[in-house]
């Protein structure tokens, strides 16, 4: 039976305060934009025309209503999101250098977004999902980690498939000597694995190919792994029922703005694509590197724009996107 959802998303959700210039005085100037991994994920999914829903914790405050409207606006189911009296919205501070690369300064102590107990969680949206989408930044905490650990047994319990990013921030591990150990728990549950290339890293070991890091995390259960790889592109690895293979793409050269939510687009749009199938992890190498092919379009026009979720493309965006560049 057809699930209601496309894609769920469950973790952090926040306000990125973005760099957007300065003032006559020479002092920085932020711009508010919602976001957070696993939001900008599925917001991704909902923009293009699939069906989502976000699971999270936000402050009672402006910041958490904010965050609500922008996802509501595109159509991103907001009924599994939970509120907090005793923390305040998480926020982050994203500095930009010269290639629109991001530095962060997070407010988060530990956050509304760690708050997220299992008595929270909806079982009625994780039991009809197709894919649970999370990341590792819940697992810096309890109760978001116990949380995340009970929405992945529901999910895996209803038929669905898990979606992981294990995307790492040093300075919301405290320098935790379990942080690989805890964020590589998660890849035996998973059925798709998207990590940048500097994650893979800190995860096997600095010399580690991508093809032989690739390998580790199906050897664990995937049956889909990106390793990305900025403007290089990506590297993808699969072992179906019938065939295993691996191979990499480019993206284009476009003007970079901001490479904040560049990943989490990426993911949004292979997870829109591959769940227009009835089973989304039975796939031809030619079917998996279209997804890709249109995942790479995504994030090329996404890093065009500064923020997250506002420069997520629509689907005809997208496809006049790899029209215009042979994709």
């Amino acid at each position: 039976m057809a699930k209601k959802f496309d894609v769920v998303a469950l973790g952090e959700i926040l306000i990125d305060f973005t760099f957007a210039g300065t003032n006559a005085d020479g002092k920085n100037v932020y711009e508010e934009n919602p976001g957070g991994a696993p939001a900008n994920c599925v917001s991704a999914v909902c923009k293009l025309g699939g069906k989502g829903a976000f699971i999270g914790m936000t402050g009672r405050d402006s910041f958490g209503e904010d965050v609500r409207k922008v996802l509501s606006d595109i159509h991103v189911d907001t009924s599994a999101m939970r509120y907090t009296d005793k923390q305040h919205t998480t926020l982050a501070f994203v500095s930009l250098d010269a290639n629109g690369e991001r530095h962060f300064s997070f407010c988060r102590n530990p956050g509304a977004d760690t708050q997220l107990e299992p008595s929270d969680l909806d079982e009625s949206v994780l039991a009809n999902t197709t894919i649970l989408h999370v990341g590792s930044l819940s697992l810096t905490n309890d109760p978001s980690r116990a949380a995340e650990m009970a929405a992945i047994d529901m999910v895996k319990k209803a038929g669905g498939f898990i979606s992981y990013d294990p995307n790492y921030r040093a300075n919301l591990w405290n320098g935790r000597p379990d942080a690989v150990d805890i964020m590589k728990s998660i890849m035996p549950l998973a059925d798709m694995v998207k990590v940048s290339e500097e994650e893979l890293s800190l995860l096997y070991g600095a010399n580690i190919s991508y093809a032989d890091g690739a390998a580790k995390i199906l050897d664990a259960g995937a049956k889909l792994v990106l390793v990305t790889l900025g403007s290089k592109g990506v590297f993808y690895a699969a072992r179906t029922a019938d065939a295993s293979f691996s191979g990499a793409l480019g993206v284009p050269s476009v003007k970079v703005v901001d490479t904040t939510g560049a990943g989490d687009s990426f993911t949004g749009g292979l997870l829109y694509c591959i769940t227009r199938r009835s089973n989304p992890f039975v796939f031809t190498q030619k079917e998996i590197e279209h997804d890709i092919s249109f995942a790479n379009a995504v994030a090329s026009l996404c890093v065009t724009k500064r923020g997250a979720i506002p420069a997520l493309p629509t689907r005809i965006d997208t496809e006049k996107f790899m029209q215009e560049h042979g994709m």
